[in-house]
């Protein structure tokens, strides 16, 4: 029954990126719970509840990018304890921002779910890069696996 779990995670984890790949933002975002929380890569440090699932800023994000942007999470390590779930893995998000160009970003997620009557919701999502260790506190966004 795990492994049905874990295939089940993993699925809406490739359903919700190939939904943002579309440009269907409310797809997108139909996997988050209710009282979501986020800690994303744009600020502001965190956002909970409607604000985390707000289609428009979405949509206004989507806007920034020439043509469709890929997100994807290649390997994800699944781990399911009853109707609590969490996944984790690198992610990487490709495509042409207007006005900077091509764009091939690796950062790390983590999800973490929870199941409901309607199946799995994500309850807490978390996206980062690490930092540059050097005092200047810019991010590290060229690393690759």
């Amino acid at each position: 029954m795990a492994g049905m779990e874990a295939r089940a995670i993993r699925d809406l984890i490739d359903a919700r990126n190939d939904a943002v790949r579309a440009g269907d933002t409310a797809r997108a975002m139909a996997a988050m719970a209710k009282d979501v929380v986020t800690f994303d890569l744009a600020p502001p440090l965190q956002l909970t509840g409607a604000p985390a699932r707000d289609t428009a800023g979405m949509e206004e994000w989507l806007a920034t990018w020439d043509g469709p942007v890929s997100v994807v999470m290649p390997e994800p390590t699944v781990v399911v304890e009853g109707d609590i779930a969490f996944a984790h893995g690198l992610s990487r998000m490709r495509g042409v921002k207007r006005g900077e160009g091509p764009i091939d970003l690796w950062y790390r997620s983590t999800l973490c779910l929870k199941r409901g009557p309607d199946g799995w919701s994500l309850l807490h999502e978390h996206h980062s890069v690490p930092m540059k260790m050097d005092g200047s506190g810019l991010a590290a966004t060229d690393l690759h696996p």
